[in-house]
């Protein structure tokens, strides 16, 4: 006889079936073997794989290298509207930012305009928010700018010279990176970059709001911008296919700069 909440076990093969009087069947072992089954071992692997990608792609774009979109015409030609970099963000953590340097940097003080919103269906924008997050997808730049560094701390930067060259600590620059056609630069200014901080430049100079703009006859105090909102150094640019290469730094033209004596 059977006295309520008693267990019964009846063994079927190597299926152990345990019943509760008046009440259902506990799962037998072969139950549970079916039911793991039910999920084919490749899907389980696929989805681990996944799953360690996308945290190495976020670990790598954290704190390696990450992919930004180039959303304007002021570095042109040196990239173009559309153009995709990689951006080797060990700089300035790790490694010293050079003069000639390709930089992506934070919006010092509202350099940029508000941003425009792209319109997705909500499941579209989820995914591709989530492909920028781990580093998948290109940022959009919508709160970065990329210019390129002429001045270093303390560095004392002129336009222009009698030879309508920018010097930098009396030296005359050849800049070969310029927008054909273009000057150095159209506003005269005459500025020392204040410790911790950076001049920057786009190489289309008649068509970038750089350093210059933004600096409001303050010698170089508001156009600079900190170290510490620098993103990275911009090393290669990898779309599209036909315009891949490597940014390097041009240093001919900053090799006879001498060092700042005012740092």
């Amino acid at each position: 006889m059977m006295h309520d909440g008693a267990v019964r076990t009846e063994h079927e093969g190597d299926e152990i079936t345990q019943t509760t009087a008046g009440g259902p069947p506990v799962l037998s072992r072969r139950d549970v073997r079916h039911r793991r089954a039910i999920v084919p071992p490749m899907l389980r692997e696929s989805a681990i794989v996944i799953v360690l990608a996308l945290v190495l792609s976020l670990m790598v774009k954290t704190w390696l290298i990450q992919a930004f979109f180039i959303p304007s015409i002021s570095m042109e030609n040196t990239l173009v509207t559309g153009d995709r970099v990689i951006v080797n963000k060990l700089v300035p953590s790790h490694f010293s930012v050079n003069r000639g340097d390709v930089i992506v940097f934070e919006d010092p003080d509202h350099w940029l305009p508000p941003p425009v919103q792209v319109q997705r269906p909500p499941l579209l924008s989820a995914l591709n928010s989530t492909l920028v997050f781990v580093g998948l997808l290109p940022n959009d730049g919508s709160n970065h700018l990329i210019k390129r560094v002429i001045g270093l701390p303390g560095d004392h930067v002129v336009c222009c010279n009698e030879n309508k060259q920018l010097t930098v600590n009396g030296a005359p620059l050849t800049e070969p990176y310029l927008f054909p056609g273009d000057s150095p630069s159209q506003q005269p200014f005459n500025i020392t970059v204040p410790p911790g901080r950076v001049w920057v430049m786009g190489d289309h100079r008649s068509e970038s709001g750089d350093s210059r703009f933004h600096d409001e006859s303050s010698g170089g105090v508001k156009g600079s911008v900190p170290e510490n909102l620098i993103t990275g150094r911009a090393i290669v640019l990898v779309w599209p296919v036909d315009h891949v290469t490597w940014l390097s730094s041009p240093s001919k033209t900053f090799a006879k700069v001498p060092a700042a004596t005012a740092r």
